[in-house]
């Protein structure tokens, strides 16, 4: 017995110096194809883009509107709308992706491969080191050869688990979509930080919310032009 324990216990230590290589290789890899989409991203440092919205949620009315979105690093974002509403979400990484990878606080994780609209994609886990952050996780689906994040799972403690799908364009090569999707579940009506003015500036509940709870619902900015680096004033964002 005593000589089949230890024939196991050299199997495993030589199977765990087979398979370290492999999961070092593989965080490696994963941090490797962040810092890419980072550095991208990292040549705005502001932009206003102007664009259309359009809000899909069954218990809500509210019309397609033209918008204003501005940003500016590290984390300051905002929506004006046509009516002059302006948002200037809290936790803007929410809604501005570059926000997600800000100060290095998290550790990248390879999830494998996978494919956004047919096209093939390596998933990357951005687990966040600090214990209180609101992001519990965010899984990354990113064009390894443009290094452009496609799709983005979110999960966080207040708002629920919610999508942004990206489609890019002529902006490509800056990281900046022409078509960003949010998709989030109706449930309590807890939308994305930001998203939510939508209701609150005029969306009409409907007299029967029960089935709403396991609906989906779809936010999507279509951006018709950007201006970068420009230099917008931190005054903008009040």
């Amino acid at each position: 017995m005593k000589l089949l324990g230890m024939k196991l216990s050299v199997t495993a230590c030589l199977l765990s110096l087979f398979l370290l290589p492999a999961f070092v290789s593989q965080a490696q890899d994963a941090s490797e194809l962040i810092k890419k989409v980072k550095d991208k991203l990292a040549i705005v440092s502001d932009y206003q883009a102007e664009g259309v919205m359009k809000t899909d949620v069954s218990f809500m009315k509210v019309p397609e509107s033209k918008v204003t979105i501005y940003y500016k690093k590290p984390d300051k974002f905002k929506i004006k709308k046509q009516d002059g509403i302006s948002i200037v979400p809290k936790g803007g990484g929410n809604i501005n992706l570059a926000a997600l990878f800000e100060g290095n606080n998290y550790t990248a994780v390879s999830a494998g491969k996978g494919t956004v609209n047919d096209a093939a994609v390596a998933i990357v886990k951005l687990l966040p080191l600090d214990e209180k952050s609101d992001v519990v996780v965010s899984t990354l689906y990113i064009d390894e050869k443009d290094a452009l994040v496609k799709k983005a799972i979110i999960t966080t403690r207040e708002n629920g688990t919610y999508e942004m799908e990206m489609q890019y364009g002529k902006y490509a090569n800056r990281g900046l979509p022409d078509v960003i999707t949010f998709l989030f579940a109706t449930k309590d009506y807890k939308l994305p930080k930001g998203l939510a003015f939508d209701y609150d500036a005029g969306g009409q509940q409907s007299k029967t919310t029960t089935g709403a709870a396991n609906q989906k619902g779809k936010i999507q900015i279509t951006y018709n032009s950007y201006s970068i680096n420009k230099g917008l004033a931190n005054d903008l964002f009040k």
